[in-house]
C-alpha cells in the first residue's frame, strides 16, 4: 500500500513538471514555425510594380487653379503627371483637361489623351484626340493644341474639324483668344478659323 501510494505521488509530481513544459514547447514551436512564413508574400502587391512606381516619380491627379484680373476662372487637371526624360523643365501628362469660365458667361473646355506642361505651369500642349467644346454649341476636334494658360489663348496649328450652330466645318488652323481691350470690364472671347475654311451649311441645325 505504501509503495503504491508512493508511485502514485511520484507520477503526479512528474506530471506537474512535464505538462507545463510540454505546453511551453507547443507554444514555442507554433511561434517558431510562424516565423518561417514570409509576411511579404501575403501582401497583394507586385514588388516589380512598387519598384516601378518609385522609379517613375509620378504625381496622381495634379490640379492647377487660377483666375485672371477680369474674373475669368481657369482650371487645368490631369490623371497623372511625370517628369519628361527629354526636358527637365517639362512634365508629361495623361488625360489632361482644362476649363475656362469667362467672366462674360461663356465656358470653354478642353480634353485630350496626353500632353505636357512647362515647369511654371503657364504653357501646355495637348496631343491626341483633342476635343474643344463651348457653351455656344461649338465642338472642335484636332490632334494638337497649344495652350497659353495665363493669356487665355489656345491655338490648333493643324487640321481641325467640328460642328456648330451653322453646320459642320473644317479648317487648317484655329485660334481661341481674348480680344477685349485693357480697360474693358470682362473678357471678349473669339474663335477664329483660318487656312482653307470649309463650311457645310445645315438649315436644320440653324433652326434648332
Amino acid at each position: 500500500m505504501f509503495s503504491h501510494d508512493n508511485l502514485y505521488s511520484r507520477i503526479v509530481a512528474w506530471l506537474k513538471i512535464l505538462l507545463p513544459v510540454a505546453a511551453l514547447f507547443v507554444l514555442a514551436s507554433l511561434f517558431l514555425f510562424s516565423k518561417s512564413i514570409d509576411p511579404i508574400t501575403t501582401v497583394p502587391f507586385s514588388s516589380i510594380d512598387l519598384r516601378d512606381r518609385a522609379r517613375k516619380e509620378q504625381l496622381t491627379e495634379p490640379e492647377l487653379l487660377g483666375a485672371s484680373n477680369k474674373g475669368d476662372l481657369i482650371s487645368f487637371r490631369a490623371a497623372e503627371a511625370r517628369p519628361d526624360p527629354e526636358s527637365a523643365s517639362r512634365a508629361l501628362l495623361d488625360d489632361p483637361n482644362a476649363r475656362i469660365d469667362f467672366s462674360s458667361g461663356t465656358t470653354v473646355s478642353f480634353r485630350a489623351s496626353r500632353g505636357s506642361v512647362d515647369q511654371s505651369g503657364t504653357n501646355a500642349e495637348l496631343i491626341g484626340d483633342v476635343v474643344i467644346e463651348n457653351t455656344l454649341d461649338y465642338v472642335v476636334r484636332t490632334e494638337r493644341l497649344i495652350f497659353a494658360i495665363r493669356e487665355l489663348r489656345a491655338e490648333a496649328p493643324e487640321q481641325i474639324q467640328g460642328h456648330g450652330p451653322l453646320g459642320r466645318f473644317t479648317a487648317g488652323r484655329m485660334l481661341l483668344e481674348d480680344r477685349s481691350t485693357p480697360n474693358s470690364g470682362e473678357s471678349d472671347f473669339h474663335l477664329l478659323f483660318t487656312d482653307g475654311v470649309k463650311l457645310l451649311y445645315d438649315p436644320k441645325e440653324t433652326k434648332e
